[in-house]
């Protein structure tokens, strides 16, 4: 997670045309991801997947990311090539931290599951994920598939902050974590309990802060990949065993990124593919966006250390690809809710209300919270925006909406605008808001937003619309539209300005919601979500 304390530092109208929609489950990766090309480009996703932990099972590559106060948390990402990725879990089921986490009493925005570990244990075939959540308590869940399910398997009153799982050659576990000062802790054999934990290095005061841990045993060294926030990576070695000592040379600083405009990459984690070769994986700081992965190779010196291939001092804009492409569904496409879950791209913002949603020949959305507030609103349904430009269009039910509902597709940060229906009395409409806050240290609403635009509804089925630039870099926008056929679109409100800031660390979401401002009872009924990128 870059360092809480110390750290630093036109939207396109898309015309869907139906001949070109198809199921999700259909479709394979576009442009550079395809089987026909023998380079991949950087970023090999273009989501807001951070703090990235990679390791391979097999022929199997595996990628965990944080997602905070998003529910289910920690997703998962599976891959065949380490470049064509889809989602296939979360590690944790449920955020059951406290009230916050279904916006009882407060909200938890910014908490919850960031920079945790995820691997794989051989020796009883299980994977174990792991997070400190709110600097206080490091929990601990296990499944025997990525699908699941997945269990909380122990609590400790230990908080490993941005930690890093290593299972040694003889089985035992060891976690590095810390802030500046770093540690090792070795965990008991059925990983419920601490063993010993103990300081293993310093960072220089030249270096400032080293963070963001990952546990590595290469040729019989140990490594620790660490990160300076935002800015750079460094490799600490030992060659005396986990405990150290201890040994640091830099892996990169300032390096030019290989996404105009945005970040250096860093904080990620390296895996070996069966070939032997190994890459490193890293996020990009690329705002509005989000944090969003590279890629490229690193090779090792007679020494024993790391080495990224760059060229020119620059992160690769392109690299060969690391083994034979293996495409996957695409992440653009039409979801209809037909099967008996969500997909696991989807995330509640906070956990949701079970009892209030369900999926019947489309996406049912009973009003969970009786608020005039969208950022207190349970059962706000959301998705990583694609960048770096893409629209997402959902069709949607409104006529069992109850007077006082407010129902609709948003844009999603702590700067927020939607596109959606109102009902007041015997009416509806269609209208635009924006200036929807959150702010502070406890990320508590500053303004609810005011509506700039609307529009009489007098059909019951309607099509809402966001058109998205996530470039990185100020002033991006977003553009809303409308329409009773799906086919003819009719702009509304005034151009969206993304939030660029990096503070609340998660990028911007497309987002579902229905809340009521007068009684509960009211409904809507999504029928489809659709997503497209030029």
């Amino acid at each position: 997670m870059p360092c809480i304390r110390r750290c630093f530092g036109s939207s396109a109208a898309l015309l869907l045309a139906a001949g070109l929609i198809f199921a999700r489950s259909a479709q394979t990766q576009p442009g550079p991801q395809t089987a026909q090309t023998a380079s991949f480009q950087n970023p090999v996703l273009w989501e807001d997947l951070a703090d990235v932990d990679i390791f391979r099972v097999g022929d199997t590559f595996y990628y965990s990311a944080s997602n905070m106060h998003y529910s289910p948390g920690a997703p998962i990402l599976r891959s065949y090539d380490l470049v064509n990725w889809e989602y296939v879990g979360h590690s944790v089921p449920v955020l059951d931290f406290g009230p916050p986490y279904d916006l009882n009493g407060g909200n938890a925005y910014n908490k919850g599951t960031w920079a945790s570990f995820l691997n794989y244990r051989k020796s009883n075939k299980t994977f174990y994920w792991g997070g400190c959540i709110e600097f206080k308590k490091t929990y601990i869940y296990t499944a025997p598939t990525v699908e699941g399910p997945w269990k909380r398997h122990a609590v400790l009153d230990n908080c490993y902050y941005d930690a890093g799982l290593l299972i040694d050659d003889d089985d035992t576990m060891y976690v590095a974590y810390g802030n500046t000062t770093m540690h090792v802790a070795q965990l008991s054999p059925d990983g419920t309990r601490e063993v010993k934990s103990q300081v293993i290095f310093q960072t220089p005061p030249e270096v400032k802060t080293l963070e963001g841990s990952r546990f590595y045993k290469v040729n019989g060294n140990y490594y620790i990949f660490t990160t300076r926030p935002a800015n750079g990576e460094y490799v600490l070695k030992s060659t005396h065993g986990p405990f150290g000592p201890y040994t640091m040379q830099k892996l990169l600083l300032d390096t030019k990124s290989p996404i105009e405009g945005g970040g250096v990459p860093h904080q990620g984690g390296i895996v070996q593919t069966q070939k032997g070769d190994w890459y490193y994986m890293a996020f990009i700081d690329s705002y509005p966006g989000g944090r969003i992965p590279a890629l490229a190779p690193i090779k090792w010196d007679a020494d024993g250390w790391p080495h990224i291939e760059m060229q020119d001092n620059t992160w690769g804009l392109s690299y060969p690809y690391p083994l034979p492409p293996h495409p996957l569904k695409a992440h653009t496409g039409t979801d209809r809710f037909a099967g008996k879950a969500l997909g696991p791209e989807w995330e509640w913002n906070h956990n949701p209300d079970n009892s209030k949603w369900s999926l019947e020949h489309g996406l049912r959305l009973q009003a969970a919270t009786l608020t005039d507030d969208l950022y207190m609103a349970r059962n706000t349904l959301t998705h990583r925006i694609l960048g770096p430009q893409s629209t997402a269009t959902i069709e949607m039910d409104v006529s069992r909406m109850k007077d006082g509902d407010r129902a609709g597709l948003a844009i999603f940060k702590q700067w927020s605008a939607w596109v959606g229906v109102k009902r007041e009395g015997d009416t509806w409409k269609v209208a635009m808001e924006d200036g929807l806050r959150i702010a502070g240290r406890d990320w508590n609403t500053a303004s609810k937003g005011t509506e700039v635009a609307s529009e009489p509804l007098l059909g019951r089925r309607i099509w809402l619309r966001a058109s998205v630039d996530v470039h990185p870099g100020p002033g991006r926008k977003a553009t809303f539209s409308w329409s009773t056929d799906g086919r003819n679109f009719k702009p509304i409100g005034h151009p969206f300005t993304l939030n660029n800031e990096w503070m609340f660390f998660m990028g911007n979401r497309y987002a579902i919601f229905n809340y009521a401002t007068k009684e509960l009872g009211g409904a809507v009924k999504v029928a489809s979500f659709t997503l497209t990128a030029p």
